[in-house]
């Protein structure tokens, strides 16, 4: 069975026609999602980039890969979906953003169609700032914004090419070796600039804004005033760029939107359709304004939940209301691959959740944060519908995201949750013990700014 892997940066799970969006238009994904097999509750393990992948790749948490923040590189003693996939005689291929750092671009993959951004390929492993000071230069991850060219819609249309070139390639071969193609997308990653067919679909002037768009600051949980502050999201723009930045962010899904179709497009008119997997996912989300907050960082809704579709040649489809993650794509990779899963991966098959969905009652998924604007670790533990935010140092939050999906109520310092709160307290301990993690992540960044220092 061949599998696509279609991977794009920064969609937040509800930004799509088939979540229920009212405006946003995705018709390649909708379909997508008719045709398969849709968590509606998927989760990241880590809101920021290359710790959720490296997460994903390996099928194991962030801290127990070492996969601290954005300047992580990975030990290579952890297998990645590429070294197992080998082990089955499968064509392991990459092709565009998959944000590694370090010289070894292919991570236990066989091949790679197209690297990432030059800029994007850091070599030594930098760690962030998380001083009391450290501070995001600006805010144009907001400001910069409309319509207009930019080189990473170019790179996603080379993503596509190549990808489909190489679709057609196996659709015409004569041999049947299986293949793995990951497809890494920028889109619809800041800076928000669109290309103006799609930011077309969307009128700034008459877009709902989040009701918590300029949400004052001091009404907020202590580490969400930091956060906000650290990533200078602390001053809300003015509501004319916040229209402009929403309009833009909602032109970039549509752009990865088109896509996607293309490539789903190669595989339906071949005969790649009969024995291909076809699985779509984020690496986190978008804050897009909520609570004040643009970009991610954070473990409110849509910096965390991600979309997720997995397609089989099969045609099994239904919704999936379960709690999975990232890290149950490996376990899935290896039973459609028809592997032996290790015994100390933390993830399931999403099949077999998907399978036997009226046989769960709650599954717990978790996330974690070691990066700048938490000074201290901070956790995510969801075990059904609620939601505890354990911090380091701090109070927690505790949100129950079915009566209240914008995480506008935090239950934890009410008296009548104390129980609920130490139940789920309990649950993430039995996952990591929040403090010896921070002090391991601290004295890895620690130990890697001062052999940056040396060099």
């Amino acid at each position: 069975m061949n599998i696509v892997f279609l991977f794009s940066d920064e969609h937040a799970g509800a930004v799509m026609g088939n979540s229920g969006h009212p405006v946003v238009q995705t018709p390649h994904l909708d379909r997508l999602s008719e045709q398969s097999y849709t968590f509606d509750n998927a989760y990241c393990n880590y809101p920021i980039c290359t710790p959720s992948r490296l997460s994903m790749l390996t099928g194991r948490y962030p801290h127990q890969i070492e996969a601290w923040d954005l300047g992580a590189i990975l030990d290579r003693q952890h297998q990645t979906w590429g070294d197992y996939l080998t082990e089955a005689d499968y064509e392991t291929v990459l092709c565009g953003r998959t944000h590694f750092n370090g010289v070894d671009r292919l991570l236990g993959f066989s091949d790679r169609l197209l690297d990432d951004l030059p800029r994007w390929c850091h070599t030594t492993g930098k760690p962030p700032r998380r001083t009391a000071d450290a501070r995001r230069g600006s805010n144009s991850h907001v400001s910069e914004c409309g319509p207009g060219d930019h080189e990473h819609t170019s790179y996603d249309r080379n993503v596509t090419d190549l990808a489909v070139d190489f679709l057609r390639e196996k659709a015409a071969a004569s041999d049947d070796k299986p293949f793995l193609l990951y497809c890494g997308y920028m889109h619809p990653h800041f800076p928000l600039i669109a290309p103006p067919e799609f930011y077309s679909l969307y009128n700034p002037d008459t877009l709902a804004l989040p009701d918590t768009w300029n949400e004052p600051l001091e009404s907020q949980h202590p580490i969400i005033q930091h956060h906000r502050w650290a990533w200078r999201n602390d001053i809300p723009p003015p509501e004319a760029t916040v229209r402009c930045a929403l309009a833009s962010y909602y032109a970039l899904v549509s752009s990865l939107d088109a896509q996607i179709g293309r490539i789903l497009a190669a595989i339906d008119t071949s005969p790649l359709s009969e024995n291909t997997v076809v699985i779509y996912t984020s690496d986190h989300g978008e804050m897009a304004g909520h609570h004040g907050n643009w970009q991610k960082q954070c473990f409110y809704e849509p910096a965390v939940k991600v979309p997720l579709m997995l397609r089989l040649p099969s045609g099994e489809t239904c919704r999936v209301p379960q709690n999975v993650s990232l890290v149950d794509v490996l376990p899935t990779l290896l039973e459609i691959a028809d592997l032996e899963m290790p015994s100390d991966l933390p993830g399931d098959s999403l099949l077999e959740i998907a399978r036997h969905q009226a046989n769960e009652t709650t599954r717990a998924v978790f996330s974690e944060y070691h990066h700048m604007g938490m000074r201290n670790a901070g956790f995510m533990l969801k075990d059904g519908d609620y939601k505890l935010c354990h911090y380091v140092g701090s109070e927690p939050q505790l949100f129950n995201v079915k009566i209240d999906p914008l995480e506008n109520d935090d239950l934890a310092p009410r008296p009548e949750y104390a129980a609920r709160c130490n139940e789920l307290e309990v649950a993430l301990r039995a996952i990591v013990d929040p403090e010896l993690t921070d002090a391991r992540a601290k004295e890895n960044q620690r130990m890697r700014s001062a052999k940056g220092r040396d060099t």
